[in-house]
C-alpha cells in the first residue's frame, strides 16, 4: 500500500488538527466514507475527554491532564478552521501583528459567509462580513500580509489596512487610544498601499484621520510635507469629530477633525 493511501489513525490526525472540523475528520479518517459513521467515532473520543465539542461539527483536541470543561482552545485557531477565508482584523490583527498595546479578550475575522459569534468561555469570536468595497473575486485582500501563529499561516489585515479599519470602527480595535498607541509602534507604513485602501473606502473622514495620525509620528514612519499635503485634498469639507458621539475636544484645522483632548498626548512632534 502507498503511503499516501495508508489509513490514518485517529491518534495522528488528532495531533495535526488540534482544532477539526466534521468535514475535515470525514475527509481524513474516513476517505469516502459515511459521516454518521465518523460522528460516532468522534462521539468515543468526546466521551473519554480527549475532544471538545465547541459548536455544531467544530471540536478541539483536549491537552492530557487538563479536563475539557477547563479547556480553553485558541480562538485565532478555531476561527481559521471555522471559516478558512477568515482574515484578522481589528484588535485581532494587531495582535499577530505584534503591535497591540494591551490585551483583548474578543477575536474578529471578516469572512464572506456570515455566521453568528462563537463564544468560547470568555472570549468571544466575531464574524464580520467584509466591507463591500473591500470584496475581491479571487486572489489576496487588498491589505492583508500572513503571518505565523501557533503553527499556523492566518491571514491578517496588514498595518496600512489595520490602521484605517481601526478608524473606521475603533470600538472593535480597543479605542482610539489602543489604536495610536498600537499603530504608533508599527515597524513601518507603506504610504502608497495606505492610501490605495483609503481610495477604495472613499471616504474623507478616513482621509483627514490618517493624515493627522500620519503628522502625529511624521518622523517614525519617515512622512513628508508633501505626503502630508497630498492627504490633506481628501480631508472633509466641514469640520468632523474624530470619535462618534464626542462632545468637545481640540480642533485641527489642517484635518478639519476634532480630536479628543486626551488624545494630543500620544505622538506629536517629538515622539519616540
Amino acid at each position: 500500500m502507498r503511503e499516501s493511501e495508508r489509513k490514518v489513525t485517529a491518534q495522528e490526525f488528532f495531533s495535526q488538527h488540534p482544532i477539526f472540523s466534521l468535514d475535515q475528520a470525514v475527509r481524513e479518517l474516513v476517505p469516502g466514507g459515511e459521516r454518521d459513521r465518523v460522528r460516532e467515532r468522534l462521539r468515543y473520543h468526546l466521551d473519554r475527554g480527549k475532544l471538545k465539542l465547541l459548536a455544531r461539527g467544530l471540536y478541539a483536541v483536549v491537552p492530557a491532564g487538563i479536563a475539557p470543561g477547563s479547556f480553553q482552545p485558541d480562538a485565532m485557531q478555531v476561527a481559521a478552521v471555522e471559516r478558512p477565508d477568515a482574515l484578522f482584523c481589528y484588535h485581532s490583527a494587531l495582535e499577530l501583528l505584534g503591535a497591540a498595546h494591551s490585551a483583548w479578550r474578543g477575536c474578529t475575522v471578516f469572512t464572506e459567509r456570515h455566521r453568528k459569534d462563537l463564544q468560547l468561555g470568555d472570549t468571544r469570536i466575531r464574524f464580520l462580513q467584509v466591507p463591500a468595497p473591500m470584496k475581491v473575486e479571487g486572489g489576496r485582500p487588498l491589505g492583508s500580509r500572513r503571518i505565523e501563529h501557533r503553527g499556523k499561516l492566518l491571514a491578517c489585515t496588514g498595518p496600512e489596512r489595520t490602521l484605517v479599519e481601526g478608524f473606521r470602527r475603533p470600538s472593535l480595535v480597543g479605542g482610539h487610544e489602543e489604536l495610536l498607541v498600537s499603530a504608533g509602534g508599527f515597524a513601518a507604513l507603506d504610504l502608497d498601499l495606505l492610501a490605495d485602501v483609503l481610495r477604495h473606502y472613499g471616504a474623507a473622514k478616513l482621509w483627514a484621520a490618517t493624515g493627522w495620525f500620519l503628522e502625529r509620528f511624521r518622523n517614525r514612519f519617515h512622512v513628508s510635507e508633501d505626503v502630508l499635503e497630498r492627504w490633506e485634498e481628501g480631508v472633509p469639507a466641514s469640520p468632523q469629530y474624530l470619535d462618534r458621539g464626542q462632545r468637545g475636544g481640540r480642533f485641527v484645522r489642517r484635518w478639519n477633525l476634532i480630536v479628543p483632548r486626551e488624545l494630543e498626548r500620544i505622538g506629536g512632534p517629538d515622539e519616540p
